[in-house]
């Protein structure tokens, strides 16, 4: 009996360590499930947090502006300044851009009115733009603005008061239209200005058919409006400009994203991106004075 009874101790005591055994197997499975259970809520809640703090911008630029913003063959936006914001963007963890097309004449309103936040279209500095918007610090390229006319009618034109009497087109709210806009204030309207949409192919023909006799441009701009050099630059250099971003005055979340911008910038050019990406879409580089 004792044997027996031995026996059915060693057994029950048996019994009971493959019990205990088990619930400890089962407790430690249970633990390490929870564990791996919390660390994936944590890791998805500092997913979270991150994406939370990574903040959407919205960039404003354009279609119609060849070789700087503008649809590929493919439909797909790029260009000059598209391709520097989307370099800008990767070094900005903070920051995720977002690209908005408008017409042009719509980049300032819409920026006003925070439908986008801040503006990538060749734009240049003037007295009323700089009282109503906020120009980054770090310009990224900057030009010489000239008359541009027929290669046939150079040699008539070589400033301003040559133009009196003469139909020149411009795009409303560009710079080159405030300069034409400004000579007229203090002329008596002299140059009869013939504003357009800003299509580079709209340009060539007007100028080209006689219905305009000269438009205003950047140096830069003649070879990629007039691909087939119908077109010369001639005359004085009318205004020379830096090209920066434009965002919102007096706005503290567009102060900080302007500071962001300017200092991926003087990286970008530091390390030569910015000189490379003026060359591959611009020809030279236009990034230094």
């Amino acid at each position: 009996m004792k044997k027996t009874m031995i026996g059915t101790a060693g057994l029950a005591l048996v019994a009971l360590t493959v019990v205990a055994t088990g619930c400890s197997s089962k407790n430690e499975t249970n633990e390490a499930s929870a564990n791996a259970s919390g660390n994936a809520k944590t890791n998805d809640a500092a997913s979270a947090n991150a994406a939370a703090d990574v903040k959407k911008i919205i960039v404003g630029t354009g279609t119609q502006f060849p070789k700087v913003c503008f649809l590929d063959e493919n439909g797909k936006l790029t260009g000059f300044d598209v391709e520097l914001v989307k370099e800008i963007d990767k070094r900005l963890p903070g920051y995720e851009f977002e690209f908005q097309t408008l017409d042009f004449s719509n980049l300032l309103l819409s920026l006003e009115t925070k439908k986008i936040d801040f503006v990538a279209h060749e734009m240049e500095q003037n007295p009323d733009r700089a009282a109503k918007y906020l120009f980054n610090k770090e310009a990224y390229a900057h030009w010489k603005t000239k008359i541009i006319v027929p290669k046939d009618k150079g040699a008539a034109y070589k400033n301003l008061d040559d133009l009196k009497g003469k139909k020149v087109l411009t795009t409303a709210t560009s710079a080159e239209a405030t300069l034409l806009e400004t000579y007229n204030k203090s002329h008596d309207d002299a140059i009869k200005i013939v504003y357009t949409n800003g299509a580079a192919n709209d340009t060539v023909s007007q100028l080209t058919s006689g219905r305009v006799d000269a438009t205003l441009g950047a140096d830069f701009t003649l070879s990629l409006i007039d691909p087939q050099a119908k077109l010369a630059s001639v005359g004085d250099t009318l205004e020379e400009a830096d090209v920066q971003f434009v965002f919102r005055k007096d706005d503290p979340d567009g102060q900080k994203l302007a500071d962001a911008v300017d200092g991926a910038i003087k990286e970008i050019k530091a390390d030569g991106t910015l000189g490379k990406l003026s060359v591959q879409w611009l020809g030279e580089d236009y990034t230094q004075e």
